[in-house]
């Protein structure tokens, strides 16, 4: 935990003294001057600074979490960008004012006695305030970076605690530090910190589609770096350098560093010293003539008022944050009207409760007239039922489509909302739309299984002739090329049990008769089993894979296979080929899987079209993250072999899955965006 806590750890020491130094030389003026009866007013301006930098933090925390996970992109990436801005001005600034902090904190001090309690309270407020704010904006930035808080708000604790402890040592004598080394040196720290803080703001961005440029990657060492490893580890804790990494990001990290730490190092003349004492000095104490203590109940009340306010103040910023969804109207729907009760929304989230007040199952769909595009949608709403449908509205046109299960479809009058922003919307899809796709995707799938009849003949020629090395060798080619076209698998119907079943269900497992095709012909090939008691069953595949190539062209292949193929083909290979589960003793899992991600490209390459003009941002996302796997599988592929998956190296085995499953959900939505839905 130590690598993520670091930069926090930092953060928290160097904020942590600024700010007890800060009340060291407040307390010890007071004191000097013989006006203790002043120091509640400096405790409670601090117990204000450290509840308004806390409920900062609070509302960092949950303003982000109310967001879309894009929009949580773009709001962390910004943030980190202040972060960046205030840490380094706040460098820059203690180099230079260390040596005479003291002075004119004092000058502050005797200004403040002549002038009343409550500028006081301002001034030792102001000044610890700042760096309470700093350090939750720099905590919260770290945390995000860290993916998780345990570790930054450790570091961070240890760090204002030893703060503290030395703050303590320099009032009461006991320690001497040279300051401006100190500050000379965490800040040049902290700069390298920032430098990395700043790319994974900018990286942040790019995913938050603020920036461009967030599939150009300058390097990607996924395949040969160990993110697990204690440098690996370390790299990304402390610097936020991470295995891949963009042109903007390293660009920006090089340059920031560049720029920022000569900058730094050009400024720094003056030589050593330590700061005015805290603890000496005589303030001039004719300047201690308070007017009286306040009244107690004023006393007693203000340090719950400094507290309980920005508290009060964060809670309700939060709860606007993210509001409950508007309660919207009822709207009925059925087989001869639709929408009725519907009239304009007010922007924002609305929550519309859909009832079916006539005989049949309806769907219904919140759509712009115009385009006809859906806003939202309701499937399968029953006769006498009530479901709740929450969407965003904001600008533009809204009507409701109601679409029996046995009738024509219904649409609703049309309501205007008036609105800067344009709420998103997707593009509807039909059977026609996809009738080109599905000609191309049957046309490569028709390439394949020719290839495949080749190449299980091949394989039955080897085993028919005792060359069992060689069968090997194309067992995996034969595979392979069957795995590529994943998306046919529902549509080639017995044909696919037959070819790639495994032993899982049946009476005698791998020695079942049932149990045939290529897996049957992996466990012999890899258990010892002789070309003879192979020879049936690869002249039997053989048989299959042409029996298929001639079934094809007459199969029923629906259209609306192909968007859910998209997802399905990947969340097998992780369910199956990256767990072993289909292993027979060849090994080759992670071969099957490269073949799978061929056969989803090849899938994504006819959606192509239809996906761009609904997303245009997916694919190159896709495309990086598909580039990013196929590295991971192949740093697995050695010379003609290929490392077993229960062989993987722990870690190399988590990144594996680790890419799959961010390629999984960045192909979740795609399903959504090419349904065909009921339009008549």
């Amino acid at each position: 935990m130590w690598d993520d806590a670091f930069p926090s750890f930092l953060i928290g020491l160097r904020e942590g003294l600024e700010a007890g130094l800060v009340v060291s030389v407040l307390v010890a003026t007071l004191v000097r001057a013989g006006a203790r009866s002043r120091l509640p007013q400096v405790w409670t301006g601090v117990l204000a600074a450290i509840a308004l930098s806390m409920s900062f933090g609070a509302v960092l925390t949950f303003t982000a979490a109310s967001l879309p996970t894009t929009a949580q992109e773009a709001f962390g990436g910004a943030l980190s960008i202040v972060a960046v801005a205030f840490v380094t001005a706040m460098v820059f600034w203690m180099r230079r004012s260390a040596r005479s902090l003291a002075s004119a904190l004092k000058g502050k001090v005797t200004e403040a006695l002549t002038m009343g309690a409550g500028v006081l309270v301002l001034t030792s407020f102001l000044a610890v305030g700042r760096e309470g704010l700093e350090t939750a904006l720099f905590l919260w930035t770290t945390a995000r970076a860290a993916h998780e808080s345990a570790g930054p708000l450790t570091g961070a604790g240890a760090g204002l605690v030893l703060a503290a402890l030395l703050c303590w040592g320099l009032y009461r004598r006991v320690l001497r530090i040279d300051l401006t080394r100190f500050f000379t040196v965490t800040g040049a720290a902290l700069v390298v910190i920032a430098a990395g803080v700043l790319g994974y703001g900018l990286r942040d961005l790019q995913e938050g589609a603020v920036l461009p440029g967030g599939t150009a990657y300058a390097f990607d060492l996924s395949g040969s770096v160990d993110a697990g490893s204690w440098y690996g580890t370390l790299l990304q804790g402390v610097l936020n350098l991470t295995p891949a990494m963009t042109w903007l990001q390293v660009a920006g990290y090089a340059g920031y560093l560049a720029v920022v730490m000569a900058l730094f190092v050009r400024g720094g003349g003056g030589g050593g010293g330590t700061p005015e004492d805290p603890s000496r000095g005589h303030a001039d104490a004719s300047a201690d003539r308070p007017t009286g203590p306040a009244p107690t109940r004023t006393r007693r009340l203000l340090p719950v008022a400094v507290v309980a306010v920005p508290a009060l103040l964060a809670g309700l910023v939060v709860a606007l944050a993210d509001p409950e969804p508007a309660a919207g109207e009822t709207v009925a729907v059925s087989e001869t009207a639709c929408g009725q009760g519907f009239t304009a929304p007010e922007p924002g989230r609305q929550d519309f409760r859909m009832h079916n007040t006539g005989t049949q199952t309806s769907e219904v769909y919140l759509i712009d007239p115009s385009s006809h595009a859906v806003y939202g949608e309701i499937e399968g709403l029953a006769p006498g039922t009530t479901r709740d449908l929450v969407v965003t509205v904001a600008g533009g046109t809204y009507a409701w489509r109601c679409v029996p299960a046995d009738g024509r479809a219904v649409t609703s009058k049309a309501v205007r909302v008036d609105g800067a922003a344009r709420a998103h919307a997707v593009a509807p899809v039909s059977a026609q739309d996809l009738a080109a796709p599905l000609k191309a995707y049957k046309a490569y799938v028709n390439r394949g299984l020719a290839t495949l009849v080749t190449r299980t003949g091949r394989l039955s020629d080897d085993i028919r002739a005792g060359h069992l090395d060689t069968a090997r060798t194309d067992w995996l080619t034969a595979h392979r090329t069957y795995a590529s076209l994943g998306a046919a698998y529902g549509t080639f119907e017995d044909f696919d049990r037959k070819i790639d079943g495994r032993p899982d269900g049946l009476p005698d497992g791998v020695h079942d008769k049932d149990f045939t095709g290529f897996h049957r012909i992996e466990y012999g090939l890899w258990h010892g089993e002789s070309a003879a008691g192979l020879k049936d069953v690869a002249q039997r595949l053989a048989d299959d894979a042409a029996g298929l190539r001639k079934a094809f062209p007459h199969q029923d292949f629906d259209p609306s296979d192909l968007p859910l193929r998209a997802h399905e083909i990947l969340e097998n290979t992780l369910r199956f080929e990256l767990t072993g589960d289909t292993d027979q003793g060849s090994g080759t899992g992670l071969a099957t899987a490269e073949a799978d991600l061929a056969g989803t490209h090849e899938l994504l390459t006819v959606l192509g079209p239809l996906l761009t003009l609904r997303a245009p941002k997916l694919l190159p996302t896709v495309d990086a993250d598909s580039t990013r796997l196929r590295r991971l599988l192949d740093s697995g592929h050695h010379g003609a072999g290929w490392t077993p998956v229960d062989r993987l190296d722990p870690a190399v085995k988590a990144r594996i899955d680790g890419a799959a499953g961010q390629l999984l959900e960045d192909l979740a939505p795609v399903p959504d965006l090419l349904e065909i839905r009921k339009s008549a």
